[in-house]
């Protein structure tokens, strides 16, 4: 008796092979993504243009006001009496031999003023107002005992709280914008089905928000060494003394909270599939950069709100550098605020990610939080 041999059935049903991704660690994969946005934005007309804007509105700000100021009261003095004490305050000192030569230089506006000696003492010659600053520093001033000499100019107090609150602010909602742009174009060009076969999904977000972090703190170190070399050349450095140990802090506050805004943003940008659609879901998230922005501006001077503002992670990386600026802030706080903020961020990351993988692929219309939580991975 022959035995033949059958094939017995297996419990395996048959399917096609699913899709395999090229052997690229998360990382490797994060790189290329960042890289390919990086070199997109740079060759971007609009990034550029808004680049140079903004170089040149830091380079008017900075020089021309010193520019526009002109430079110190120039003063003609018969005789070297008074040219030492002229000069100590910084006056333009021309020593002429004579009255007579003295006179000519201030009528034919050679000069600002003019200081001579008589017989009833010294007199300054002026052509039709009394030169200030030529009277000051020939009077004897009484001695002057500073009760607050850290206090805080009341301008530029004024000013840095406008400017850090600024800096933040279009940043923020202009590269947040563009980061959901980008997303809401490759869903509606279906260019992310290709990605998402190449790479992850959260290397795919990971790359996105990491190369708009780069972008933006570049572009803002440019605009600060430009505005730096601005105030040294125009001799700032009373301002810059006082600006800096707040411009420290404000550097790791401002990269943290970008980061975790622009995680928002890319979330934003996968609810949606269409252009169009991005300026309705986009509104929350325009006012959790626009409320705080205000409330530092307008309610800088309230200690117990700047306190609060500068622990809410929304508004910290405005509040807090304002709050060190104006001397408000124990050493310790900024400390506890930036990791207040650094595990915000990593919360908002984890459920950015989430989200992103729940709506990326869905491309049939406007897609619910609730329901990108549930189809994640679906």
């Amino acid at each position: 008796m022959t035995l033949t041999s059958q094939t017995q059935p297996t419990d395996t049903p048959t399917s096609a092979p699913a899709p395999t991704r090229p052997a690229t660690s998360f990382w490797q994969a994060v790189g290329l993504v960042s890289g390919r946005e990086i070199g997109t934005k740079l060759r971007d007309k609009a990034f550029l243009f808004s680049t140079v804007f903004f170089l040149l509105l830091t380079v008017g700000s900075t020089v021309l006001p010193a520019m526009l100021a002109g430079g110190p009261d120039s003063v003609a003095v018969v005789g070297s009496g008074a040219a030492e004490v002229l000069d100590r305050a910084g006056l333009d000192v021309r020593t002429v031999a004579d009255e007579q030569a003295a006179r000519d230089l201030v009528l034919s506006e050679d000069v600002d003023a003019a200081v001579v000696a008589g017989p009833n003492g010294v007199r300054v010659l002026a052509l039709d107002e009394a030169p200030t600053d030529v009277v000051g520093a020939l009077s004897t001033a009484p001695p002057v005992e500073l009760l607050d000499p850290a206090a805080v100019d009341p301008v530029v107090g004024v000013l840095v709280p406008l400017i850090f609150g600024m800096v933040f602010f279009f940043t923020s909602i202009t590269f947040g914008i563009q980061i959901a742009q980008s997303v809401t174009e490759e869903k509606q060009t279906r260019i992310v089905e290709i990605l998402v076969a190449t790479v992850p999904v959260r290397a795919l977000l990971a790359g996105k928000v990491i190369a708009a972090s780069a972008l933006a703190i570049g572009q803002i170190i440019l605009i600060a060494a430009v505005a730096l070399i601005g105030m040294t050349a125009t001799d700032s450095g009373a301002i810059m003394d006082q600006v800096a140990p707040a411009i420290g802090w404000f550097i790791p506050f401002f990269v943290v909270g970008f980061v975790l805004l622009a995680a928002i943003w890319a979330v934003t940008g996968a609810l949606v599939s269409r252009q169009e659609d991005i300026g309705s879901v986009s509104m929350p998230v325009q006012m959790l950069v626009l409320i705080p922005f205000f409330a530092v501006i307008f309610g800088n001077d309230n200690s117990t709100l700047m306190t609060v503002l500068s622990y809410v992670p929304f508004s910290a990386p405005t509040a807090m550098p304002v709050r060190l600026f104006l001397g408000e802030a124990a050493g310790w706080e900024p400390v506890v605020a930036l990791l207040i903020l650094l595990a915000s961020a990593v919360a908002v990351l984890l459920l950015a990610a989430r989200l992103y993988e729940g709506s990326l692929l869905r491309t049939n219309g406007r897609t619910t939080l609730a329901a990108a939580w549930r189809n994640r991975g679906n």
